[in-house]
């Protein structure tokens, strides 16, 4: 039985009270607990049109199409098309001038006998502002984090609401919508890691921004997307692949930045688990990294994102910190080999206690918890300001007993050294790079890569003129 919480009811209330609002609700592998609660509230004859649930997948396959994957952002896509252009078709000329028009719908797969993991899926909204007017989508991908399945679906209900009402009553408030999303929930239960607006309703919003509200709000630990800008389920991209990344705050993404994902990359190649692959290549900007003060600069945090996208990197969004936590989280979607392209200073703070507070093992767990699994680090070398000096992971000075850590990692073959690289970035600094571009120092331009620069240039970002 669904736990009727007050919020939710009172959510989906307001919506069949609302003359406009009437709609479909197509759901796939929770039951219908969506439509349960308009029908439980009352009044659901003046926003329900049809309830269906095409559970058998040859009754799927001639509604909506066949897939390969029945719980996937494009099975879900082809429902809210089918069922929205046969509402209109169908309702259109009694009532469509007078009439929102909307479609809900999810695919979803929850605990069960034959799979006791968490449960995840698609769910989405189409839906119009005005009568006769073009339609707008919402789509999330939610992971369902509860013990038993009817608490599962329970979750996908309140959800659902959530999802309804912000659409209808939210739209113009993308952040509070996002927010909204939670209500009678919480991050134990619900996690979304994806989130995607189209349509009239959301004409010139950056999903970028809103895959990072998903981070900044903490309901998911990472977000992603593509070199193109478009916003994926970390799965659609990573599972399964071999997946190398450099973690850094890109702004901007220099020569050196770049020289060492591409060394990185060359070695990462030749290993036996990736030759003859392409892996995934992904730059990693924590949520620390993005902050200016409390908040996040918009505007900053979208400068880098075009850079990166300019280089064709994919970007992932997080809020980890230590690296055994992104390894973590990369091997919740694939099992093949995870490689870290990092620079000096990177293994120097690995082996520094003050970051491993949280773990009771110290450095020892947290080198444990991060090569634990088929994971390798390529450590590019440094510049000693001081000396003058090119330091190595095998020459750089590190604090006794963990120089013997550094020395059973070589010998195990988890940390390997960059030795071809180019000499002459390694006196370059990000930070300088910034200070440069900002008081109109023209030498930043050889510092960066060229498309780098013209895209700096173009679009006068981090105050170039």
């Amino acid at each position: 039985m669904n736990n009727f919480g007050g919020d939710t009811q009172q959510k989906a209330l307001a919506i069949n009270l609302d003359p406009l609002p009437y709609g479909v609700f197509a759901e796939i592998g929770a039951g219908q607990e969506v439509a349960r609660w308009f029908f439980h509230v009352g009044g659901a004859a003046g926003t329900v049109a049809k309830t269906i649930s095409a559970y058998d997948m040859t009754v799927s396959n001639a509604l909506y199409g066949p897939t390969s994957r029945y719980v996937s952002r494009r099975r879900l896509q082809a429902m809210l098309e089918h069922e929205f252009a046969q509402l209109s078709e169908r309702l259109g000329s009694s009532r469509g001038e007078r009439t929102n028009f909307f479609v809900f719908a999810d695919t979803v797969a929850t605990r069960s006998y034959a799979h006791s993991d968490k449960g995840r899926g698609w769910v989405g909204i189409r839906f119009q502002l005005q009568p006769c007017r073009e339609p707008s989508d919402i789509i999330i991908h939610a992971h369902l984090t509860d013990s038993s399945a009817p608490r599962q679906q329970e979750a996908l209900g309140v959800l659902g609401v959530n999802l309804i009402f912000a659409a209808f009553k939210k739209h113009d408030e993308p952040p509070e919508l996002i927010r909204s999303l939670m209500d009678d929930l919480g991050r134990e239960r619900i996690e979304i890691d994806m989130i995607k607006f189209c349509g009239p309703a959301f004409e010139g919003l950056d999903n970028r921004i809103m895959s990072l509200q998903l981070v900044a709000q903490g309901m998911t630990d990472a977000a992603m997307f593509t070199s193109s800008g478009e916003v994926v389920q970390p799965a659609e991209v990573l599972y399964n692949k071999p997946v190398l990344v450099e973690r850094g705050s890109f702004r901007p993404p220099t020569k050196l930045t770049l020289d060492l994902l591409h060394r990185a990359k060359a070695k990462f190649a030749e290993e036996p688990g990736v030759r003859g692959e392409e892996p995934v290549v992904l730059a990693e900007m924590t949520l620390r990294n993005l902050l200016s003060g409390n908040e996040v600069d918009h505007t900053d945090f979208l400068a880098r994102a075009d850079l990166l996208g300019a280089l064709g990197i994919d970007a992932l969004i997080s809020r980890f910190q230590p690296y055994y936590q992104l390894a973590d989280y990369l091997a919740g979607y694939t099992n093949r080999p995870i490689g870290l392209a990092a620079g000096l200073p990177s293994v120097r703070q690995m082996a520094d206690e003050r970051f491993y507070t949280d773990l009771p093992g110290g450095v020892l767990e947290s080198m444990g918890r991060l090569f634990k699994r088929s994971v390798k680090m390529y450590v590019y070398p440094t510049l000693d300001p001081e000396s003058g000096e090119i330091r190595t992971v095998d020459t750089a000075p590190i604090p006794p007993p963990w120089h013997h850590m550094r020395a059973l990692l070589r010998e195990i073959g988890r940390i390997e050294p960059i030795r071809r690289y180019e000499q002459s970035y390694l006196a370059i600094r990000t930070a300088e790079v910034l200070a440069r571009i900002q008081r109109g120092d023209p030498s930043w331009e050889n510092m960066v890569p060229e498309s780098v620069a013209d895209v700096i240039k173009s679009k006068e970002l981090f105050g170039a003129r």
